[in-house]
């Protein structure tokens, strides 16, 4: 094998030294497709397919191409030594454990093809409405155009055209991953990585579909109406269901969730705070006052009320909505299961340490 200093990675994969890891694993693909020994007969088409590969296992990984970078230019912390051998994968039949044919990389939603078959429910959109106090009284009806993935009408949602079953990689055998012996990098054995062609799921895509690019969804605007009922709350839900995001590969389909908003019934981050704070405070009283060591603890009470108090008023006070008050007594019971815990813990030290004090008194005056 030759010497880290007479090879050049990125020139062996076709890239420039500051190719992203996109670029530099659709070039990896490009050159295995070409060279995989069991397409290409030639008699060095082996060695320069593990060459490929053991270029593609340093550039693909940031920590290991970080090294190989510091040692082409001459650093003298990089450490020496930087040479490889491929040593394959299990499984996928192949002796160097690589199957074919490699399909393109990335994500669909980057605009490249992927042949990995991730099946994956889809997930919800979320949208806000607010509403003014009126209008969540008497109910409505709104119009909302929305950005979600739809099913892709070209494969029917699949990923593929021609097939609706995903078939095992034949990169990884179905494992989700691929070794490759880097045992002259640093001291580096066989190293563990995630399949490129699958991206670890162990199937792939059968003929990647052009118009998704294998995921079976694309990026589509949406129109709905939601019918808000008379008498909604701030923080109300409606629900339209398989209105969200379509799944991957035929998978279902999430919600468009309509959360309402009504500003008079929202509690601010410092009122909510300032709730919780009193909250807190109340235990410390309660059994300050059993315990007849509130005068120890009236420091600590009063300094928790004023600041509960003051973030309270600087957060606009007290409302009238009986949802805000709902949100304020869900504030303070925090504060107050909090609080609890605390309490006990110091006033059962203040407790112990005046007994304490009234032992020590007594055994000096005997």
């Amino acid at each position: 094998m030759a010497a880290m200093n007479e090879k050049d990675y990125y020139a062996i994969l076709g890239v420039e030294s500051s190719a992203t890891t996109d670029e530099i694993r659709r070039a990896f693909q490009k050159k295995a497709r070409k060279l995989h020994p069991d397409v290409n007969k030639a008699p060095d088409a082996e060695e320069k397919f593990k060459e490929v590969s053991e270029a593609y296992a340093v550039l693909s990984d940031e920590s290991k191409r970080k090294r190989y970078d510091a040692m082409r230019s001459g650093s003298p912390f990089a450490g020496s030594g930087f040479g490889g051998s491929y040593g394959g994968s299990a499984g996928a039949g192949s002796p160097f454990g690589w199957g074919f044919p490699f399909g393109g990389a990335g994500q669909a939603q980057s605009g490249t093809r992927s042949r990995s078959y991730n099946p994956r429910a889809g997930a919800d959109v979320v949208y806000e409405l607010t509403l003014d106090d009126e209008a969540a009284k008497s109910g409505t009806k709104r119009g909302v155009t929305y950005q979600r993935y739809v099913a892709c009408e070209a494969c029917s949602g699949h990923g593929s055209v021609e097939s609706d079953h995903a078939e095992t990689c034949p990169t990884c055998g179905g494992s989700g991953h691929i070794h490759v012996d880097l045992s002259g990098i640093f001291g580096f054995g066989v190293v563990e990585m995630g399949c490129p062609e699958c991206e670890g799921t162990g199937k792939v895509v059968a003929n990647p579909c052009e118009s998704c690019g294998g995921s079976g969804r694309v990026l589509s605007a949406s129109e709905v109406v939601v019918e808000v009922p008379a008498g909604s709350h701030d923080g109300d839900e409606i629900r339209l269901e398989g209105k969200g995001n379509a799944g991957t590969n035929a998978s279902s389909a999430g919600d468009f969730v309509c959360r309402v908003r009504v500003p008079s019934e929202q509690m601010s981050p410092s009122v909510a705070f300032g709730m919780r704070v009193l909250g807190f405070d109340v235990p410390f009283v309660a059994f300050g006052a059993i315990a007849g060591v509130l005068p120890s603890l009236l420091f600590y009470v009063v300094i928790l009320a004023a600041l509960g108090v003051f973030s309270i008023a600087r957060g606009g006070g007290l409302k009238a909505s009986p949802r805000w008050w709902r949100h304020a007594r869900v504030a303070f019971v925090n504060g107050l299961v909090t609080g609890t815990f605390f309490a006990l813990v110091m006033v059962s030290l203040f407790s112990c340490g005046a007994s304490l004090g009234r032992t020590g008194y007594g055994a000096v005056r005997g």
